[in-house]
């Protein structure tokens, strides 16, 4: 790893496209696992459940990663302007890695227009990443922000069950108690403790105002989708007719 790390430091643009290629790679073996039936009868579900199995993958990988170099190493909460380690690095330029073929995935699909919200994400996701790995500041802010990963795979697993119509199992019921308590563990507390380190220490901190704007827009959006995940599983018959089956609101449904 420390052998790794000055080639990954000098070369941060080329190190996250060999990790899309890698992703993508990935795409394609899972490709060759069995898919649900009324999946692979609908165009948007099989494109939509091959593109969850990737971020599944990204989600589980990058989760588990973030809470190791964490607990591994404290100061990571402490100092998220300076301090970093070459595995938290390696993670930073993985994930970077994944965000930037998950979004030329949306767009080569044709899925960019009904995606929108996803692409302006992975866009200040990435931008932001970019700016860490190439100045080796705010690794560390990476690190804290890869914690809402362990969400993701909760959030994930529910739209692929709803894919394959199963929110009548009990796997459903339990994920969807899962999901909420992830939700705000990880996803809510993590993007709010970023935002008040930003804030508090907002006059020192190098291109502050970017960051906090970037906070801000994410913050917005995970509250709209936090009310939206409240409303579609925990409120269903207040949004009636939105979660039919039906093939002309597909993309809807599957979006609440």
């Amino acid at each position: 790893m420390e052998a790794l790390l000055p080639v990954l430091k000098s070369h941060p643009g080329p190190s996250v496209l060999v990790c899309s290629l890698i992703f993508r790679l990935a795409h394609q073996l899972l490709q060759r696992l069995p898919v649900p039936k009324v999946v692979k009868q609908d165009a948007f579900r099989s494109w939509k459940w091959k593109n969850l199995s990737v971020s599944m993958v990204h989600s589980v990988l990058t989760g588990i990663w973030a809470l190791t170099c964490v607990v591994v190493w404290p100061e990571t909460l402490s100092d998220i302007h300076s301090y970093h380690t070459p595995l938290s690095y390696l993670l930073v330029c993985v994930s970077t890695g994944y965000f930037v073929h998950d979004a030329t995935d949306i767009i080569l699909s044709g899925h960019a227009k009904g995606s929108w919200e996803f692409l302006l994400h992975h866009a200040l996701v990435i931008w932001c990443f970019l700016y860490a790995l190439y100045t080796q500041l705010y690794v560390a802010g990476a690190v804290i922000a890869l914690f809402v990963e362990v969400n993701s795979v909760t959030l994930h697993l529910r739209l692929m069950l709803k894919l394959a119509s199963a929110q009548s199992s009990t796997l459903y019921y339990v994920n969807k108690l899962t999901n909420l308590f992830t939700y705000i563990m990880f996803r809510l507390t993590t993007q709010f403790y970023l935002t008040w380190f930003i804030i508090h220490n907002y006059s020192w901190l190098d291109h502050g105002g970017y960051f906090l704007v970037s906070m801000m827009v994410m913050n917005i959006m995970i509250l709209i989708y936090f009310y939206r995940l409240l409303r579609a599983d925990f409120f269903p018959r207040s949004c009636a007719g939105q979660n039919g089956m039906h093939n002309n609101n597909t993309k809807k449904f599957i979006s609440d």
